[in-house]
């Protein structure tokens, strides 16, 4: 077994795509989120020394962020008007997708946070190719499939911790 370096996350070899049970710091609490940019995973806390490992894609250079959270909203099918940031990169992107939009960047789920125009959310058919990744502008994209699990562990007011 290896462990992952800070988290002190142990776990067979597996596939980087896909969702899995690992064992974790036994000094993180059960229903706590852990997001790690340098292993693109997220992890969630589901007892004491384990938990479930999701493969994600986090922010870009200069996008990137650090420390204590937690979650303040729980939404389905969330509408998405693109920040200012994103609209100033991208202005052809429309000024609103309506949520359940094949379209829309936020996929079926969204779990926002605490700490500004940031979530947690899925992602389009086409932007699934991503996980893995660094190209988010602040948030965390997740497979549809995986940001649809979490949201039914989670709940508002659950802490997040991102890590470099």
């Amino acid at each position: 077994m290896a462990t992952v370096v800070g988290l002190g996350v142990a776990a067979l070899p597996q596939d980087a795509n896909a969702r899995n049970i690992v064992s974790f710091s036994p000094h993180v609490a059960p229903g706590t989120v852990v997001i790690s940019a340098s292993q693109r995973r997220l992890f969630y806390v589901v007892d004491t020394g384990v938990a479930i490992s999701y493969p994600v894609a986090v922010p870009k250079r200069g996008k990137e962020w650090s420390g204590a959270t937690s979650i303040e909203g729980k939404y389905v099918n969330p509408d998405w008007v693109p920040p200012a940031v994103v609209k100033a990169d991208h202005p052809e992107l429309p000024n609103f997708i309506r949520g359940g939009s094949p379209r829309n960047p936020m996929g079926v789920r969204a779990l926002t946070l605490s700490s500004g125009e940031v979530a947690i959310h899925g992602t389009t058919q086409r932007m699934r190719a991503s996980i893995g990744t660094a190209a988010s502008y602040g948030c965390i994209r997740m497979l549809n499939e995986d940001v649809s699990d979490l949201y039914d562990r989670v709940s508002v007011g659950s802490p997040v911790m991102m890590t470099r």
